[in-house]
């Protein structure tokens, strides 16, 4: 009796399982973010009390996120893990790098505006895609 099968699929459901569940965390995280950045101003007239429990739920989201993320990552093959892993560490050393650059060039007078953080965001995105592209490509 051959068990590859039965053990592929099982591994196919879970992984499926760990995508939807990382899609939902991201999905909640996003919409929390949503709610603590534009609930004070449009909601809730920037009461105290309701904007903490907004930034407290936001950061709970974030934890569920990180959490998602661990377990989608231990769900996926040898090849799959190097490739995320490679992508994750070039993102956040170009994250660091850059990021600490740019509020450098502020600091010396090189640029007239303050550095936005959502600029760094922009870069680590299309870093951490471009290393996964890259590495799926590398190992197809």
């Amino acid at each position: 009796m051959d068990n590859k099968p039965k053990e592929t699929s099982h591994w196919q459901t879970q992984s499926h399982k760990n995508s939807n569940r990382l899609l939902f965390w991201n999905g909640g995280w996003v919409l929390s973010m949503a709610v603590a950045t534009f609930g004070p101003r449009f909601i809730w007239s920037f009461q105290t009390d309701l904007s903490m429990l907004a930034v407290l739920l936001n950061l709970g989201m974030g934890l569920g996120v990180i959490l998602a993320t661990k377990r989608h990552l231990n769900g996926l093959d040898e090849m799959h893990q190097k490739i995320f892993r490679d992508a994750a560490v070039l993102t956040l050393g170009v994250g660091l790098v850059c990021g600490l650059s740019y509020e450098m060039l502020e600091d010396i007078k090189l640029i007239g505006f303050e550095p936005e953080i959502s600029h760094l965001i922009l870069l680590m995105i299309i870093t951490f895609a471009t290393g996964m592209m890259n590495g799926h490509r590398k190992y197809r």
